[in-house]
């Protein structure tokens, strides 16, 4: 039986915990740092049932030549991705190589600075047969995702033929047409034995997108979407259906208090679906719910999904299914040659603009919040963008930040890994009560975003309901702020349209737009003594 190595601490460039991440740190924790664990597995019957598998990556995000610490070991790479992969698929013939979405989106240099080009043709190598779009797929909005699909020009690099497998989204609908943005679902035939594919994206994508990348389409219901497709396949004579779902789930690494939006998507499906892969909090997921096996593997590319399944062939149903979350180790495994070439190309096609030196730093800068949500780095890239815009107050979403910033020399690369967005600054005006509301906006249904901010200070209690959490609210020199009176804000492109639900940004007036985010950072980091420096100086409170 393959062995699982269950829980991933993140550490690139002293990659944040992102709320997902910090509960799996917590469950390692909890857990004794204990590696081996065998997954779900079904009592096997010696019946000729077809043996299929099925390895899945989900939240890729361009991570073509990022190495992470994994509790203390080197994971990761495109090319030890590679290697893992066909080494698990050369076990067997019958192989389906899927992904969950977001495989670009605030990616690294060597493929953001080329249109994320680099990472579909590291798909077209693998040989990938079939994937689904995350929110992060329209950064650039939907016609780019088409373009970079299809292969049609402009090209960032040369010979770009587009993604060269399907991508499948049953949810997604165009406004214009009415018709689906991508084919609902593909059925793919291994050894004689159909299979549905249906794909899915959370219906929280226009959320979480600026509001310009997705004004075009429509987000349907998961579950309904689904259980339209699942009787089409039906009716096709398919009996084995698996869900591509870019919605969050986790569990613990025993499988047991799986929970989360995939969770309970799993409960409202047709009970046709046998499986269902998941994406978008970067947890691990591998658990059983309402006769559905669910898997999540993280996320960039430090693991995997390796789900092993018994087709029979009379029925052409799934009758037994195992699997396990497997961990990108990089020691005793040479990565993939051919990748690494790949790799080292588009890296000599970056590296001018790559490796610029922009300052120094004194110690690890991390975007790691404290109990109060603030963070070192959320405070020097709020005071860059408040200097840069010469405003009163800035705000940032936390989402925005990606990384750290290791101490030691910092280059215009080790910035953009930090805000990979390149998001333009916009400088408006908010009165006293809705910069109130804004703050307030922080405690949301599902989740909680503390902005970083500059130029402010506040105390938020817990204890009272969401809504009203937020207490007092100070100007950086001890003033209180008044309700009535106009200040001058700095926010990006994302938050001014209302980004992570943001809504009252949107009423922000006399409106100016500035430089992109990393521009403000790279210019007030050189324009400081050197070496540079931030922490945590207490402009969030919390108080319960």
């Amino acid at each position: 039986m393959k062995v699982l190595f269950s829980l991933i601490l993140f550490s690139f460039l002293g990659m944040p915990l992102y709320s997902g991440q910090a509960a799996v740190k917590e469950q390692w924790d909890q857990q004794g740092l204990s590696e081996e664990y065998h997954g779900h597995v079904e009592e096997r019957s010696e019946a000729p049932y077809k043996q299929i598998q099925l390895l899945g990556i989900n939240d890729f995000h361009g991570q073509l030549n990022v190495t992470r610490q994994v509790n203390g070991r080197p994971a990761g790479r495109a090319d030890y991705l590679a290697a893992y992969l066909r080494q698990r698929a050369s076990e067997n013939e019958n192989t389906i190589l899927l992904h969950a979405g977001d495989m670009i989106g605030a990616s690294p240099p060597v493929s953001a600075l080329l249109r994320d080009e680099p990472t579909i043709e590291f798909l077209n190598k693998m040989g990938f047969d079939i994937g689904t779009i995350g929110n992060h797929e329209f950064d650039r909005g939907s016609d780019e995702l088409l373009r970079l699909l299809s292969g049609s020009i402009p090209s960032a690099t040369k010979d770009y033929s587009g993604s060269h497998f399907p991508w499948i989204a049953a949810n997604v609908i165009s406004q214009k047409s009415g018709k689906p943005f991508l084919p609902p679902y593909k059925i793919v035939n291994v050894s004689g034995i159909p299979i549905g594919f249906i794909g899915v994206i959370t219906k929280e994508t226009p959320a979480l997108s600026a509001p310009n990348s997705v004004k075009d389409l429509i987000f349907t219901d998961e579950a309904e979407a689904i259980n339209k497709y699942v009787r089409e396949l039906k009716k096709q004579g398919v009996r084995a259906i698996v869900v591509l779902a870019h919605v969050p789930g986790k569990s613990k690494s025993n499988g047991e208090h799986a929970r989360g939006q995939l969770i309970e998507l799993a409960h409202q499906v047709d009970d046709e679906v046998d499986i269902m892969f998941g994406g978008h909090s970067h947890d691990y997921l591998n658990s059983v719910v309402d006769g559905k096996l669910l898997v999540q593997a993280y996320s960039y590319g430090t693991a995997f999904s390796d789900v092993d399944i018994e087709i029979d062939p009379q029925t052409k149903d799934i009758v037994h299914k195992h699997s396990e979350i497997v961990n990108v180790f990089q020691e005793n495994i040479q990565p993939a040659n051919d990748i690494t070439r790949m790799i080292e190309r588009y890296e000599r096609k970056v590296e001018s603009t790559v490796n610029r030196y922009i300052g120094t730093a004194a110690i690890s800068i991390t975007a790691e919040q404290n109990r109060s949500g603030e963070s070192a780095l959320g405070n020097l890239i709020a005071d860059s963008q408040r200097a840069v815009m010469e405003t009163d107050f800035a705000f940032i979403n936390p989402g925005g930040i990606r990384a750290d910033i290791d101490a030691g020399r910092v280059t215009w690369g080790n910035l953009y890994v930090v805000l990979p967005f390149s998001n333009q600054l916009v400088k408006m005006n908010l009165t006293g009560s809705q910069i109130r509301d804004v703050l307030n906006q922080q405690w949301q249904p599902n989740t909680t975003r503390i902005l970083q901010i500059s130029g402010l200070t506040y105390t938020w209690d817990d204890s009272k309901p969401r809504g009203e959490k937020i207490n007092d609210i100070y100007l950086s020199d001890g003033i209180l702020l008044e309700p009535n009176k106009n200040y001058s804000v700095t926010v990006n492109t994302y938050l001014a349209d209302g980004g992570d639900n943001f809504t009252g940004f949107r009423k922000g007036t006399n409106r100016g737009t500035g430089p992109s985010d990393i521009d403000a950072l790279v210019d007030y980091i050189q324009n400081s003594a050197q070496p540079f420096s931030s922490a945590i100086d207490g402009r969030i409170k919390r108080i319960d």
